[in-house]
């Protein structure tokens, strides 16, 4: 099955020098529609990462994992760290930094809840990422739901984009906010 890419990021593929390769996993949820995507500075890589997570609501609505951050540096170079993320969902507040020893980001990992009928759904809760130096860092999400499979990993270079899906509020229904994420691998 191919994947039809918007005009926009066949634009930025030729302009930042994209590989091409796109990072996705099969079990992502369902709810919420894809928002826009966003990259690192021409030639900068993803070096880190943080994440937005809202606390657990007790019998409230959890909603768990709402954003990812991308932290981008060129060459190795951490005096200039630009950020990148695709939505940043409603709730939750940003952990601290998760930074590879060394390299870049090339393959993730994401656990997802599946669908509780009429229980209080979270979808994603967290994510692992694996740096080109091999090392696994893991966000400060929720244990709700189970990590799928790795993704396929960026041949070389490493991820500079990013694009999630997500539910916009729900007002008096159960929210889920982020559902699933793909990554984009540049050269």
């Amino acid at each position: 099955m191919a994947i039809l890419l918007p005009i926009a990021v066949v634009l930025a593929t030729l302009s930042l020098g994209l590989s091409g390769s796109v990072l996705t996993v099969p079990n992502g949820q369902q709810w919420g529609e894809w928002k826009s995507t966003e990259y690192c500075p021409a030639q900068f890589y993803a070096v880190g990462f943080s994440l937005r997570v809202e606390g657990t609501q007790g019998l409230g609505d959890d909603t768990a994992l709402n954003g990812i951050r991308l932290i981008c540096a060129k060459d190795g170079d951490m005096s200039t760290l630009p950020t990148v993320e695709s939505h940043a969902g409603f709730w939750g507040d940003w952990s601290s930094p998760r930074y590879c020893s060394g390299g870049t980001l090339i393959s993730f990992q994401l656990r997802v809840e599946d669908s509780q009928g009429v229980g209080d759904d979270t979808a994603a809760n967290n994510i692992k990422f694996r740096c080109s130096s091999n090392e696994v860092l893991e966000g400060n999400g929720h244990g709700w739901g189970e990590y799928g499979p790795w993704s396929q990993e960026c041949s070389n270079g490493g991820i500079c984009g990013i694009q999630t899906k997500m539910e916009d509020r729900q007002g008096r229904g159960d929210d889920t906010a982020l559902n699933d994420v793909r990554f984009y691998c540049c050269s």
